[in-house]
């Protein structure tokens, strides 16, 4: 039975359920929920209310953790539908509800953006931003609440405030041009009373790359911009082989960063170059002149940077010309961490070769790197700066196939690791696939206008078991796996703990599961989802009551995996889906 039907089949079995259930919605009209609702301060960005869940990773540090415990070992075998949210037909989404004060904000992907009643699914409010018809109706990722609003980035690059009391536009800033490519497919962080946006849609050839951009929470006005693409006669402007800036394309900033309000810096990750194989996009050969290197900074890095002047601090580069779009651009987990007998503050991240690896977030040293899922891209890795030494077997060449392993999806994906103070320990989602990789050269002549320019088919590892989706618990303190759950299906949504012992993620097979978080035990499994979910799951409470949401999708991001699981069909045309449950009472 799916959830949709089950959720049907109840109310109509259950009038008295019914009847609770439209008395509740009565005496919570919109304008009490909504009277309810309080500015959202820097202090409270700083330390979140249990209750809420006001950004990306619920706290500035990316871990992804809710305290919340009413839902726990014992009882999550309990958990039930208690409401569902249709959303708009069209496009993808991978979105992350934001709850605040008991109202929950979602954005469609046509972005339609609404306001609804996080305990009984009442909508409050609705606005609609138009996009262009030449802009795809895809949703982006994730928000921001500031003040009275809601702040949003678009596909056809706004980044817009809403009021959150009235769903009334406050202001519109145009960052791109849609037109050339320009747009985004996450939202900002707000650090320090700046509002940090990054930019998306430099694979379009876009020259010099993407950017990341500062912005007033009261106007939407600009205040500063860093470019992603080193420049200018210096060590890192030189890192392109002598590729002059209007030919450097890529270093998309497609992830919300973290924070860290004691050093006042962003922690922001940075993709890879376009096009992808660096046979084609001019970094191989290497040059003959010693002047140039060929590392493509800032490309696959993580960029320390001040929100409130977006001066860069430092960075640390993890993929040095990366020719397999194997991007290192995802969640940055600020935790501390032992290291050699000392306690460092560390920025903890992993990229599409799902190696785990920690720098420190005071200089950007290099600390340690763990690897998870098999990869024959990276030969070694020094273990003292983490410079990665690459199997030269696997970089694509004109004419040749290759075999690298992860395939371009990554071993990991934009799904998003998390961390539990409970545990101590980070908590994976992963993929083991392959592809065999072709390129697609431009012919002579032919002027570059976007795109990887390769071709990734990919397949099922050689000796693989068939449990091609994962999730991996990994003790942080001493980098050793706790435990490790293999299914067929691919685990397609970020992982969610919580301080009821466990970590909840999402399947293309559309189940949500609840794991033990220190034994990796299923504890609980949904029934089928009308859609596979490929999101990110968030828990809150209202009234005392602990919920647990998440958002259906269709054939986006890890949804392409379908093609190495060929027995897991999905529905065509099923809408996305909001998906609220809790433990009944």
């Amino acid at each position: 039975m799916t959830i949709r039907s089950l959720l049907r089949s109840t109310i109509l079995a259950s009038p008295l359920l019914a009847l609770v259930a439209g008395s509740a919605m009565a005496q919570t009209p919109a304008a009490n929920v909504l009277g309810r609702l309080t500015p959202v301060t820097d202090d409270m960005l700083k330390n979140p209310p249990e209750n809420d869940w006001l950004m990306w990773r619920r706290t500035y540090n990316g871990w992804g953790y809710s305290a919340l415990n009413q839902i726990n070992k014992d009882n999550v075998k309990n958990l039930q539908l208690v409401w569902s949210w249709g959303l708009t037909p069209g496009g993808t989404t991978q979105e992350t509800p934001l709850v605040h004060d008991g109202v929950m904000f979602v954005q469609n992907s046509t972005h339609l953006i609404q306001a609804l009643d996080a305990a009984t699914g009442e909508l409050l409010w609705q606005y609609q931003h138009r996009l262009p018809d030449t802009v795809s109706p895809n949703g982006v990722r994730t928000k921001a609440i500031y003040g009275d609003n809601l702040i949003v980035a678009t596909r056809d690059a706004h980044v817009i405030a809403i009021n959150a009391k009235t769903g009334k536009l406050v202001w519109d800033q145009q960052v791109g041009d849609p037109k050339k490519g320009w747009g985004y497919s996450s939202g900002p962080i707000v650090a320090n009373g700046v509002i940090v946006q990054g930019m998306t849609g430099c694979g379009n050839a876009q020259p010099g790359g993407c950017f990341f951009t500062g912005h007033d929470p009261r106007t939407g006005k600009e205040l500063w911009r860093i470019n992603t693409v080193a420049r200018g006669d210096t060590p890192e402007g030189n890192s392109w082989n002598g590729i002059p800036l209007e030919s450097r394309y890529g270093g998309s900033a497609w992830i919300a960063g973290s924070y860290d309000p004691e050093q006042n810096l962003i922690f922001a990750g940075v993709g890879q170059p376009y096009p992808w194989p660096a046979v084609i996009n001019g970094l191989l050969p290497k040059s003959a002149d010693p002047k140039y290197t060929n590392n493509a900074l800032y490309t696959d890095s993580t960029l320390a940077i001040d929100p409130s002047t977006g001066k860069l601090k430092w960075y640390h580069q993890y993929l040095a010309n990366d020719t397999l779009d194997l991007d290192y651009v995802y969640e940055r987990l600020l935790i501390d961490l032992p290291v050699n007998g000392q306690t460092r503050k560390t920025v903890v991240t992993a990229g599409k070769l799902a190696i785990v690896e920690a720098i420190d977030r005071v200089n950007g040293e290099w600390l340690w790197a763990k690897e998870t899922v098999p990869q024959n891209v990276v030969s070694s890795i020094d273990p003292k700066t983490g410079v990665k030494t690459i199997n030269p077997a696997v970089i694509p060449q004109i004419g040749q196939k290759t075999v690298n392993c992860p395939a371009d999806p990554g071993g990991r994906a934009w799904q998003a690791t998390s961390y539990s103070p409970r545990t101590r320990m980070l908590y994976m989602p992963t993929v083991e696939f392959c592809s065999n990789t072709e390129l697609n050269p431009l012919d002579p002549g032919q002027i570059y206008t976007g795109g990887g320019l390769a071709t990734f088919n990919r397949v099922v590892r050689p000796d693989s078991d068939g449990k091609v989706g994962q999730v991996r618990a990994i003790k942080l303190d001493d980098r050793t796996e706790a435990w490790m759950y293999r299914q067929y299906a691919p685990v397609t949504t970020s992982t969610l703990p919580t301080g009821g012992g466990l970590v909840f993620a999402g399947t293309l097979d559309r189940k949500l599961l609840a794991f033990d978080d220190t034994t990796g035990a299923v504890l609980w499994t949904s029934p089928s989802f009308t859609n596979s979910i490929e999101s990110f799951p968030i828990t809150y409470a209202v009234n005392g009551k602990q919920y647990i949401a998440v958002v259906t999708n269709w054939s986006s991001g890890l949804g392409r995996l379908k093609l190495i699981t060929p027995d897991i069909q999905l529905p065509a045309h099923n809408p996305h889906e909001v998906y609220v449950f809790a433990v009944p009472n």
